[in-house]
């Protein structure tokens, strides 16, 4: 069902509006992933080889906000370093907002990475008000997880060859953070979707023709039956669509 069909400006009854709009489910007592991806018309998820050729403002502003709604903010490693992630800022308007929801001031960015492939001088590490969270394996070089904790990482082993992602999010949901944003990218989306995990999908259609070969926004082994959606809720601003569809479930 559609709740509305509707320009987005800066008014400040838009931004409450807005948060109506992206809420989280209340008193959750599982984890909820909510996956976030902006596409081209014609199916590119990135330009460039980077999903920010194909954001504009809005998009970013609503980005933002599933940011500040959510507990946590789960990524690829592969994505958080080619789209060059850093720790979430802290800012008045972001505190405020999660402080009026329960939430604490700054979310921590979770990494999804079978082999703890994050360099420890990452900025995920030295530019962060909260330290990541690493999701990987006990095939993970031993040197590599040590040298992440000393760095302050919260490095959790979640299975042995591959990262099990129903253990990476009881992980999580047991560190009080239920409400998950997923950033992506394709390879952990497609794995989610496979695995029936994915609650949500808030997917930007950007204004763009792109072509090329730029890949799709899910890239996993195929999920049988196909997942079935239900549509939530449109938006649109500066001829971008953004789109909220929740899992259907019997």
């Amino acid at each position: 069902m559609v709740d509305e069909l509707w320009p987005v400006d800066g008014a400040r009854q838009v931004d409450d509006e807005l948060e109506r709009f992206y809420a989280y489910p209340e008193q959750l007592e599982r984890p909820w992933v909510r996956v976030n991806f902006v596409s081209s018309l014609d199916g590119a998820v990135t330009v460039g080889g980077r999903s920010r050729g194909l954001s504009a403002p809005v998009d970013q502003r609503v980005l933002g906000l599933i940011r500040d709604l959510s507990d946590v903010v789960l990524a690829g490693v592969g994505t958080a370093v080619v789209e060059g992630y850093r720790g979430i800022k802290r800012t008045e308007v972001r505190a405020e907002r999660r402080k009026r929801h329960g939430l604490s001031e700054v979310p921590p960015i979770a990494l999804v990475t079978a082999r703890a492939s994050l360099p420890p001088d990452s900025p995920l590490l030295t530019d962060t008000v909260v330290p990541p969270i690493v999701l990987t394996t006990e095939a993970a070089p031993a040197q590599r997880r040590a040298e992440l904790a000393d760095a302050g990482a919260d490095v959790v082993v979640t299975g042995d060859a591959e990262v099990d992602l129903r253990v990476a999010l009881d992980a999580l949901a047991e560190r009080g953070l239920r409400r998950i944003g997923c950033e992506g990218g394709p390879r952990l989306f497609g794995s989610l979707v496979d695995q029936d995990l994915v609650d949500e999908l808030c997917l930007t259609l950007s204004p763009l023709l792109a072509s090329g070969d730029a890949g799709r926004i899910a890239a996993g082994a195929g999920a049988e039956p196909p997942r079935a959606m239900r549509l939530e809720s449109v938006l649109h601003a500066e001829s971008l669509l953004l789109l909220r569809y929740a899992r259907m479930r019997e």
